[in-house]
């Protein structure tokens, strides 16, 4: 394992640790504070700054996206709402394709859905996504955290990527075909705890837009690569793995595999960041750290 992993409890942090390097040929220790490319962590984020404009009366879950964003011009747009691509249920293909299925009749795991909230906040609010984040990090105090190129201090680690044979190569676009909303913010684990401690804690939304936001929608069931069958709230996954309730998300782009979840009996908060994948073509394989060390955490929390 090459990376952070830091674990709360309480806001106070119980244990952190760094393995390895940030810098595979300056051989560069790993320090707490080094950023990585968090992938689809970032869509709680941006369900967060979506519901927040609900709240402010800007909009409503079940409005046709249409409404928002008149330039789509498939008929689909008529009928797809805020709501279905949050949760992963609209059948967005392409801007330019037919549905896969009927709005709302099941789940299929979207980047796209997640771009386009963003484009929505972006209508609404009459603001850039760029600032909207970036002013909501601020709020809560996590100076490491940020959209990719908005000028505030980085010390993003390089990320790799295992070829063949144990040879690594070093990420050059992370982000390639990803967009940010869905997948792309930046942050490291001292952060990531603090947003928990924000979003959990009543600080964020209203509890009734929380509950909401926590709540299992309907359909919004995926066969998840690394944990099975997964329910989703609006941009988070919402289990009771081995009896404990297990609210967050894994998240991936190339060279960056991370794992974020809250445990709200306990107020627990796990986060592990990594810069390398290793056997890329294996999901559960690049995940193995990961998952061996949530493992033990849900161990100690059964007890």
């Amino acid at each position: 394992f090459n990376g952070v992993i830091v674990v709360s409890q309480n806001g106070q942090i119980t244990y952190s640790k760094t393995f390895g390097v940030s810098d595979l040929d300056k051989k560069t220790v790993l320090q707490l504070d080094d950023q990585f490319y968090i992938g689809s962590i970032s869509k709680q984020i941006t369900a967060v700054l979506l519901l927040r404009e609900m709240e402010k009366g800007h909009l409503h879950l079940s409005d046709p996206i249409h409404k928002y964003l008149p330039q789509l011009t498939e008929k689909w747009s008529d009928s797809v709402t805020i709501h279905q691509l949050l949760s992963h249920t609209h059948g967005i293909i392409a801007l330019d394709k037919p549905l896969e299925c009927r709005p709302g009749s099941r789940f299929s795991y979207s980047q796209i859905g997640y771009k386009l909230l963003e484009d929505i906040v972006e209508k609404t609010s009459r603001k850039s996504f760029i600032y909207l984040a970036n002013e909501l990090f601020n709020s809560c105090k996590m100076q490491h955290t940020f959209y990719p190129n908005s000028n505030k201090p980085a010390h993003v680690v390089n990320g790799y990527s295992e070829e063949h044979d144990g040879i690594l190569n070093q990420v050059q676009e992370p982000l390639k075909g990803i967009p940010v909303a869905a997948g792309g913010f930046i942050s490291n684990a001292k952060d990531l705890i603090l947003w928990n401690e924000y979003l959990h804690n009543g600080k964020l939304l209203a509890d009734t837009t929380y509950k909401m936001m926590m709540t299992k929608q309907k359909n919004a069931v995926r066969q998840h690569p690394i944990f099975g069958s997964t329910e989703y709230g609006y941009g988070i996954t919402v289990s009771n793995r081995d009896g404990i309730v297990q609210l967050g998300q894994t998240g991936y782009v190339e060279g960056f595999p991370s794992m974020h979840f809250y445990y709200p009996a306990t107020k627990t908060s796990i986060i592990i960041l990594s810069n390398i994948s290793w056997n890329s073509n294996d999901i559960k394989k690049i995940f193995y750290y990961h998952i061996q060390t949530l493992n033990l955490l849900h161990l100690l929390l059964k007890d």
